[in-house]
């Protein structure tokens, strides 16, 4: 299949001006992309007249949970049954794909192969869907976040319970042998789990580097839940390659993050704070006025760090924790405004977030993130301008056409899902 692009915008995902262009796919590659005044040999090429249109990179969403299928709370994904769970991933799958995000790195499932069911389903044409990196559960410690039992009650909820390094090493060669890319390590607490508070580190040294050599030694990558400043440092410490949240942050662990920017990733995942905030508004009950009290100073903590992160430029990657009830999933896109209006990153710096370094974080920046010859034709073309109105991207009804290496889908009418282009 050859297709001519003719008359877009091109933002080619590295930060310059987007300039009226035209881009030339070959099969699942971009063939040439050149200014509109200069001539590509397109012969037998299927011509798109896409003038007004702005063209982008496909984003990628990189706190990706497909598996947290809109329930609103952790328990209730212990309580899915893995059949019925497979399906509700499937279609989070579709409905991500629909928001225009071409490819997802999962920050963890919920079930230990719900990613990793899905990725191959998506790999081998099954399903539409982003390609994906299949995480692990959240390996946590008795009584963090993730633990969803109670002495009198044995109730699974997103996390596995492992205590000591020969637990997290099992744990993690377990996951691994069933096919993850990613083992995810909860080093620090959450909000609402009194037993293992956020500013706390609750997995000890031994247990994280258990964790990462395991990873490691199987060529896979390691990541973290680390909002105390303490859990960041530990996740440096012992070789941690991404890791989200980072809300409490100290001097020595911003400047450790900077040392190491060229390794590691970060990801702030504000998008469910920010909706839990948004829902507490007028909420005058006691309940309200306490959670109120205690997720403001931890937003306020957040965009601090995420301010001083992008100041030193530190890879950080948008994705917001979606898939709770308060976060739906297909509402990805939100991420890139919060990053706009929290953080302090311009328009072009919020796209590039979920391009270009979303291609870094998916181990293909070589060929994904980009307009540009010879990458994955993964691209957007859309209808308004995300630079001038980051809003834009939130109107799934504004995509042309979504594209994944050089197939064309369009959002289905009424859904948030897509339908192939012949």
């Amino acid at each position: 299949m050859r297709l001519l692009i003719d008359g877009a915008m091109v933002w080619d995902g590295t930060g310059a001006k987007p300039f009226a262009g035209k881009v030339l796919i070959e099969g699942e590659r971009i063939a040439a992309v050149a200014p509109q005044a200069e001539n590509v040999a397109s012969d037998g090429a299927e011509r798109l007249d896409a003038a007004g249109k702005f063209l982008m990179p496909g984003m990628v969403e990189g706190h990706a949970h497909l598996s947290f299928v809109d329930t609103p709370r952790g328990t209730a994904l212990g309580e899915l049954p893995p059949e019925d769970h497979a399906l509700l991933t499937m279609d989070a799958a579709r409905k991500l794909f629909g928001a225009g995000f071409t490819s997802a790195c999962s920050a963890a499932a919920a079930k230990i192969r719900l990613d990793v069911a899905v990725r191959d389903a998506i790999d081998r044409g099954v399903i539409d869907g982003p390609r994906l990196l299949a995480a692990s559960p959240e390996l946590t410690v008795t009584g963090g976040l993730g633990d969803g039992r109670k002495l009198h009650l044995h109730q699974d909820s997103f996390g596995v319970a492992v205590d000591g390094p020969d637990e997290v090493r099992r744990m993690a060669r377990l996951c691994l042998r069933e096919g993850v890319d990613m083992i995810k390590l909860n080093i620090s607490g959450e909000l609402g789990t009194d037993s293992a508070p956020a500013i706390a580190a609750v997995m000890t040294d031994a247990e994280v580097a258990a964790g990462v050599e395991a990873a490691h030694t199987a060529g896979r990558r390691a990541a973290a839940h680390a909002r105390a400043s303490d859990s960041v440092k530990r996740a440096l410490r012992h070789g941690v390659d991404v890791i989200y949240h980072c809300d409490y942050a100290d001097e020595e662990a911003l400047d450790g993050l900077e040392a190491a920017k060229d390794r590691v990733f970060t990801g702030p995942a504000i998008g469910l704070t920010v909706s839990r905030l948004e829902s507490l508004r007028g909420d005058n009950t006691a309940e309200g006025r306490r959670w109120l009290e205690r997720m403001t100073p931890q937003f306020e903590a957040t965009c601090k760090v995420h301010h001083e992160m992008r100041r030193r430029g530190i890879r950080v990657v948008v994705g917001g924790d979606y898939g709770f009830a308060a976060n739906p999933q297909g509402t990805n896109a939100r991420d890139l405004e919060h990053f706009v209006t929290h953080f302090g990153f311009s328009p072009s710096e919020a796209l590039q977030a979920a391009t270009r370094t979303g291609g870094e974080i998916m181990r293909r920046g070589h060929e994904l993130g980009l307009v540009r010859q010879g990458y994955l034709a993964d691209l957007l073309l859309i209808d308004g301008d995300p630079l001038k109105d980051i809003r834009v991207l939130q109107d799934k009804k504004r995509f042309a056409f979504i594209m994944k290496d050089g197939v064309r889908y369009v959002p289905c009418q009424g859904a948030p899902h897509v339908r192939r282009l012949h």
